[in-house]
């Protein structure tokens, strides 16, 4: 009975041109190249730095 949902997260977009606080939001994520991605718990928080980056994501 363990409900841990979990995300996965892709970057699909160059970070290049983009704002520092976007830039920083991706590292908090976990991500660092074009096409790594990211195992994360399906948490308020996580949600927020998504939609907050979401042009440079793509999700499952």
């Amino acid at each position: 009975m363990n409900d841990n949902k979990t995300v996965k997260i892709t970057l699909v977009r160059s970070l290049i041109g983009t704002k520092k606080s976007h830039r920083e939001t991706i590292r908090g994520l976990g991500l660092k190249k074009i096409n790594s991605y990211s195992i994360l718990n399906d948490t308020p928080a996580i949600r927020g730095m998504i939609r907050k980056v979401c042009y440079l994501l793509r999700c499952e």
